[in-house]
C-alpha cells in the first residue's frame, strides 16, 4: 500500500550541472534507485524549484531513478532570474539534453503539476517517443487572464485579493498584470522585490484547501533568490502567452494519444482551475483523471498528494519496454 504522506528519500547519489547555452546551466539531482525506472519531474512556476527532496515525495525509491530539474532561471540552476534565452522551446530542449546526457533511452515517467504539466505536455509532445507515460497534475495550458483570476479569487480570498490589487497605484489595477509586470521587471531591485513579494504571496496565499500559516508564508517570501526567480519567470511567460500558439497542447494531443497519462485536479483549485484537466483528458482516451473532492492547487492537499503517489506506484508496475 501506498505510503499516506509520500516515500522518503535519503540523500541524492548524483548532483551536477550541464551548461545549455553561452547563459545557461541547468542544475539536477538524482534521487532513488540508480538502476530504477527512470523519472523526470518537471517543475512549477516558473520559476519554482525542482531539485530539493521534497519534489521526490511521489516516487518509491526502490523502484524509480528519479530526476529532478530545475529549469532555466530557476533553483540552483545560474544565472538567477534570468530571461535571456528562456523560452518554452528551449526548455523542452533542456530535458531532452539532460536525457541525453544521463543516458536514459527513455524516460518511464515524465511527472509534472501546474506549469510543470505544461511543460511536460509540450516535451512530450515535441518528444513523444522517449515518454513512457505521463503524470499530470493541477494542468496549465498555457494561458492567463488575471483580470478574470482576480475577480474569481477575490469571491473566496478577498483580504488576499484587495491586499494583492491595493498594492498596484488606482490607475494601474484596471490592467493589473501589466501593472505588475512593470513592477517586478523594474531596474530598481527595491521596486522589483517589493512587487515580486506581492506577486508571490497572493498565489501561496490561495493555492491550498488549508491555507499555510501566514508566518511560514513570510518565511518564503524572504527568500529573495526564489522570489526573483518565480515571479520574473512567471511574468516573463505569461506575457508571452508561454511561447505556446493558442489551443498548441490541446491540439498536439493526437501524438501523446496512446501514453498511458494519469491526472489529479483538486476541484477547488482556483489557481489553475479544473476545466482545462478535462479537456485534457477528453483529448487522451489512455488517461484516468482524479478531481480531488477537498483539494485545491498544492500537490501536498492531502488528497491530491495520496492520489499522486498511487499513481506513480501504479505506473511504475507496467512493463513500458523501455
Amino acid at each position: 500500500m501506498s505510503p499516506e504522506n509520500g516515500y522518503q528519500h535519503s540523500g541524492p547519489f548524483n548532483e551536477s550541472d550541464i551548461q545549455v547555452s553561452t547563459i545557461h546551466r541547468i542544475h539536477y539531482a538524482q534521487y532513488g534507485n540508480p538502476e530504477g525506472k527512470p523519472v523526470i519531474f518537471l517543475h512549477g512556476g516558473p520559476g519554482g524549484t525542482g531539485s530539493v527532496v521534497a519534489n521526490a515525495v511521489f516516487f518509491d525509491p526502490a523502484i524509480f531513478r528519479v530526476v529532478l530539474l530545475d529549469q532555466r532561471g530557476a533553483g540552483k540552476s545560474t544565472p538567477h532570474a534570468d530571461t535571456r534565452e528562456n523560452t518554452t522551446q528551449l526548455l523542452v530542449q533542456d530535458t531532452e539534453t539532460l536525457r541525453e546526457h544521463l543516458k536514459i533511452k527513455k524516460w518511464h515517467m515524465v511527472f509534472g503539476g501546474s506549469w510543470g504539466s505544461t511543460l511536460a505536455l509540450a516535451y512530450a509532445q515535441a518528444h513523444p517517443d522517449v515518454c513512457g507515460s505521463l503524470v499530470l497534475r493541477g494542468v496549465f495550458l498555457g494561458g492567463d487572464d488575471y483580470n478574470f483570476k482576480t475577480k474569481m479569487n477575490g469571491l473566496l480570498f478577498p483580504e488576499e485579493t484587495d491586499r494583492f490589487l491595493n498594492f498596484l497605484p488606482e490607475n494601474k489595477r484596471s490592467e493589473l498584470f501589466e501593472g505588475y509586470c512593470e513592477l517586478i521587471m523594474s531596474d530598481d531591485p527595491t521596486v522589483a522585490n517589493s512587487a515580486a513579494e506581492e506577486w508571490n504571496r497572493w498565489e501561496l496565499s490561495i493555492s491550498k484547501i488549508q491555507q499555510d500559516p501566514k508566518d511560514e508564508i513570510e518565511a518564503k517570501l524572504a527568500d529573495k533568490v526564489w522570489n526573483a526567480q518565480h515571479a520574473k519567470m512567471e511574468v516573463h511567460y505569461f506575457k508571452n502567452g508561454c511561447f505556446l500558439e493558442k489551443d498548441q497542447l490541446l491540439n498536439g494531443c493526437e501524438k501523446i494519444k496512446h501514453i498511458p497519462t494519469r491526472i489529479v485536479q483538486g476541484r477547488y483549485d482556483i489557481v489553475c482551475p479544473p476545466r482545462e484537466a478535462y479537456e485534457i483528458h477528453q483529448r487522451l482516451p489512455n488517461s484516468e483523471l482524479h478531481i480531488s473532492s477537498l483539494a485545491g492547487h498544492s500537490a501536498k492537499d492531502p488528497e491530491n498528494l495520496k492520489k499522486l503517489v498511487e499513481y506513480c506506484d501504479e505506473l511504475g508496475k507496467l512493463d513500458l519496454h523501455l
